[in-house]
């Protein structure tokens, strides 16, 4: 029985509790943000869900923590099939906005799960195994072509069975980034951003929807229309104008309590912070996702092995772009592409990602570190 304590013990002082008290603080700031925003709605369920999915987040950064994710890499075939398959299953079971079409999520009574959001651990998990196993080619055209199918099949399937475009974006910049880190050298960046130029005409024409056209050209005059996709941009930016330094008071947001603001408690939560605390409480959440980001990359750089480095940065990537394209579509400069607020944004699926995705980070942080630091 002592040496199991000793054990806990031991597994307690080397995981990043820094890191799980930041994600903690960051979570139950969102929690009272998320209170705020679902006050008109009468109900305390949105809350009781948000601490359910916490307290599960927390159970499985412990667990991710005690994981080595070199031990995993051996099956990283498998974990991609398994992430292909839940993807696939919405085409199946897939249901989500009638407006848009867009299908996201499986629901079970009222419980729902978003198989696309969880796959981003699963693609970090994959690639940072792939990339690791062609370290040695992996500028070679046959090694980058095998990565990029590797992101581009999910992607593809992503946007055929949900036509969850913002998610695919997600995926996209989280290889992007991590294959950069990986040694992969700038010409085929080069390459790939002339290939997206000329074939821009051809996507705006054939493969993107009016909806998300619409979503696109709002950005930069939300009157276009200002009853629909330029709605949410202009009341977003009302909300956070309204909110000056300090803010209205908690639960005294005109925007927020009145629901002039959508998507309150999920998308726009940092409108929410905006308008009831003011830019004060906004600078304090994005300064708490700065420390998030950055132990991240720290732990990339002490961090012994490929797998372990690149897990780090695929997490400090995907962290990165949904603060950067959530805060900008709030504040009118992004497009609106239905992407969570880290940590903040009211969604079991999102919370469970997040804690799972510094889990693995907290992994890293536990194993081995290089001879430098040993000294």
């Amino acid at each position: 029985m002592s040496s199991i304590i000793k054990s806990v013990k031991n597994f307690f002082k080397q995981i990043d509790m820094f890191l799980l008290l930041s994600a903690v603080v960051a979570s139950v700031y969102g929690l009272v943000l998320i209170l705020s925003a679902t006050k008109s709605y009468n109900t305390y369920s949105f809350i009781k869900i948000q601490i359910a999915a916490i307290l599960i987040g927390v159970a499985v950064y412990f667990f991710l923590s005690w994981l080595d994710i070199e031990s995993i890499s051996n099956y990283w075939k498998y974990l991609y099939v398994l992430n292909i398959l839940l993807i696939g299953s919405l085409y199946f079971f897939g249901v989500g906005a009638t407006d848009t079409g867009n299908r996201s999520w499986i629901r079970f009574g009222s419980v729902g799960i978003q198989p696309a959001e969880l796959g981003k651990v699963l693609l970090i998990l994959t690639l940072s195994s792939h990339m690791y196993k062609l370290r040695n080619e992996i500028n070679s055209p046959v090694a980058v072509l095998k990565l990029c199918l590797h992101v581009l099949i999910p992607v593809a399937l992503i946007i055929f069975v949900s036509d969850d475009t913002g998610m695919a974006t997600v995926y996209i910049f989280i290889f992007l980034i991590m294959a950069f880190c990986a040694g992969v050298k700038l010409r085929y960046f080069l390459g790939a951003g002339a290939l997206a130029c000329i074939s821009a005409p051809f996507i705006w024409n054939f493969v993107l929807k009016e909806y998300q056209k619409l979503r696109i050209l709002v950005v930069f005059n939300p009157e276009l229309d200002p009853l629909g996709k330029g709605y949410h941009a202009i009341q977003s930016k009302i909300a956070l104008g309204a909110g000056q330094l300090f803010g209205r008071g908690l639960f005294k947001g005109t925007q927020t309590q009145f629901g002039y603001l959508p998507a309150k408690h999920t998308d726009f939560i940092f409108a929410v912070a905006g308008e009831e605390l003011g830019l004060v409480g906004c600078l304090a959440i994005i300064a708490i996702l700065t420390v998030i980001i950055v132990r991240c990359l720290v732990t990339a750089s002490r961090s012994s092995s490929s797998p372990n480095h690149l897990v780090c940065i695929g997490v400090a990537a995907m962290l990165i772009y949904q603060t950067f394209e959530n805060v900008g579509m709030c504040l009118g400069i992004m497009p609106i592409i239905g992407l969570t607020l880290p940590f903040f944004s009211y969604g079991g699926s999102s919370v469970l990602t997040v804690f799972a995705a510094i889990g693995l980070v907290s992994s890293a942080w536990m194993r081995a570190k290089p001879a430098w630091l040993s000294k």
